[in-house]
């Protein structure tokens, strides 16, 4: 079996199509074509189903995916690893993450020390950064506490309270803070299930026994934030992570704590790896640095 074999049916089912896969390898798509049709020749299988233009997996080529994919981890792996005992700091890491502020600190502090690391950034929830970090579709992630998982290695990083916002025209708008049952029956603009800052505040909610009236769910804090400011209903947010805005009051919830962390992850296997290990060097060395009333307790 040739290795150019399965590098092209990679890049075709990671990048969704053969063009696509020519452009990001920077080969003709013919070849990439002919490479991919050589592999299903091989072995008598069809791994794709070819529909126009595009295509989609088969069983075959899904099960066959999910091999290539810790394959191309490993040869990320032994590039950095001979890069680095070959006195080069370049490589690329792939960082997810939930929110900008934190991961914006950390990546700026990495780039400072290893400017020649090549680094990519995705966005999404806490839900979709864990399945992207178990597909190593990301080598670090930079999100909420998640559950236990032998699978996934986690150092906390910080801890922010939960703030409630609203338009400047409701009745919370002149109060600096409210009591958490003076939200029943209020409109809320929620964000999507997978968020933990959601998730938090649910808790919280039903601990109190409050109920409140969603009116909206949205898949961004961003798009939350337009939508308080559309006085459509009140939204919650980490407080490092509120965004002022002329038409929006924050209000902090005087008589429960509610908290939404950050952590660093990446899968147990890979914390051994130079470039993973160097941005939690990294991270650490920003933590150490950090005002103690933001870090986790450990």
């Amino acid at each position: 079996m040739n290795y150019t074999w399965l590098r092209s049916f990679h890049a075709v089912a990671a990048e969704g199509g053969f063009t696509a896969a020519s452009r990001l390898l920077n080969v003709g798509q013919p070849t990439i074509t002919s490479q991919v049709k050589a592999l299903e020749g091989y072995f008598s299988v069809e791994l794709f189903h070819r529909r126009g233009r595009g295509v989609t997996l088969t069983e075959a080529g899904v099960d066959l995916f999910a091999i290539t994919r810790r394959f191309m981890s490993l040869e990320s792996e032994a590039r950095d690893l001979l890069n680095a005992y070959g006195g080069f700091h370049a490589g690329r890491l792939k960082v997810g993450a939930v929110g900008p502020y934190h991961a914006t600190e950390m990546l700026s502090a990495f780039h400072e020390i290893y400017p020649d690391v090549r680094l990519t950034v995705t966005a999404g929830n806490s839900k979709e950064m864990v399945q992207r970090l178990l597909d190593y579709e990301v080598d670090v992630g930079v999100l909420a506490h998640v559950e236990d998982d032998p699978r996934i290695f986690a150092m906390p990083y910080s801890r922010h309270p939960i703030v409630v916002f609203v338009h400047k025209r409701h009745p919370f708008s002149g109060r600096k803070t409210i009591r958490i049952e003076e939200l029943q029956g209020e409109r809320m603009v929620l964000r999507e299930t997978g968020s933990t800052t959601r998730l938090a505040f649910e808790v919280a909610l039903a601990e109190a026994g409050v109920t409140i009236e969603p009116v909206m769910e949205i898949g961004s804090r961003e798009a939350v934030w337009l939508a308080v400011a559309r006085g459509i209903g009140f939204g919650v947010v980490s407080d490092i992570e509120y965004i002022p805005h002329p038409d929006l009051r924050v209000v902090h919830i005087s008589d429960a704590k509610v908290f939404t962390t950050a952590h660093v992850n990446c899968l147990s296997e890979r914390k051994d790896d130079r470039l993973i290990g160097a941005f939690f060097q990294v991270c650490e060395h920003l933590l150490n640095q950090r005002p103690h009333s933001d870090t986790l307790d450990v």
